[in-house]
């Protein structure tokens, strides 16, 4: 009786870790110097991103499902609009329920900035800066920085230019980058945590706007590399978006500081 009470009690803690953050899996990543595609005023030479961990895939829609059955008050029927606008989650089959068109495994999309960071700090991390995941957006399957390769910007840009009413396919999928990090391009966009001061404008004085700088100061950017439209594409697109906002194509990952 003592022994069978002893392996329930041991299932129990197995039982939560489904879609928790024991089980959830970071790459650690090194951080260095590194030249952005933006151009920042402040630091003309490039900027050094510190060590820090990232998730290795995007999160699912199982993960985000067991953070609303955690906290009801981010399911869509129950959202403020203030966090959240009414196409949040709008393709799941009711607020606690997947459906067809919203898989286990498929990376959470119609997701607003609200809701991806309160996720993150559900589970003790938060969104990475811009600059923490434009760095490790720049490495392929061997090299840190495969921006110079033309292929490395074709395969990106071919699959922007795919359609976007494809069925998205599960995450990790794709073959990790050399940090060891998946599906960073040709799956979802991500939210970042700093991502409304991405704001890229031919009148650097607007910058300090407070209408076009919602979450944090926003220094004067242009395009440094005017080539990399990859990235110019990015910005582009996060700097459209509201904290509210949802896409059919936006997801999201979590950070944390290096251990």
């Amino acid at each position: 009786m003592r022994l069978r009470a002893a392996l329930l009690l041991a299932l129990v803690p197995l039982a939560g870790l489904a879609a928790g953050a024991a089980e959830i899996k970071y790459a650690a990543i090194a951080g260095g110097a590194f030249r952005s595609a933006l151009k920042y005023e402040d630091a003309p030479n490039g900027v050094r991103v510190a060590p820090f961990a990232l998730m290795r895939t995007p999160v699912s829609n199982a993960r985000f499902l067991a953070f609303l059955k955690r906290n009801p008050q981010w399911q869509r029927d129950r959202v403020s609009p203030v966090f959240a606008e009414q196409r949040y989650l709008s393709h799941w089959a009711s607020p606690t329920e997947l459906g067809d068109a919203a898989r286990t495994e498929q990376p959470v999309i119609w997701v607003s900035w609200f809701a991806a960071s309160a996720y993150c700090d559900s589970i003790d991390a938060r969104l990475p800066t811009w600059q923490e995941w434009e760095y490790v957006a720049a490495a392929d399957e061997t090299r840190r920085d495969a921006r110079g390769d033309p292929a490395w910007r074709e395969r990106i840009l071919a699959w922007y230019s795919r359609r976007s009413s494809t069925a998205l396919p599960r995450v990790g999928l794709q073959a990790p980058d050399v940090y060891g990090v998946q599906d960073m391009h040709g799956l979802v966009w991500e939210w970042t945590d700093d991502y409304s001061s991405l704001l890229v404008d031919a009148d650097n004085r607007k910058q300090g706007d407070a209408d076009t700088a919602k979450f944090c100061g926003a220094g004067a950017l242009s395009m440094d590399d005017r080539e990399n439209y990859a990235v110019l594409m990015r910005v582009a697109m996060l700097s459209s978006l509201g904290g509210e906002d949802a896409t059919a194509n936006m997801g999201f990952r979590c950070a944390r500081g290096a251990k």
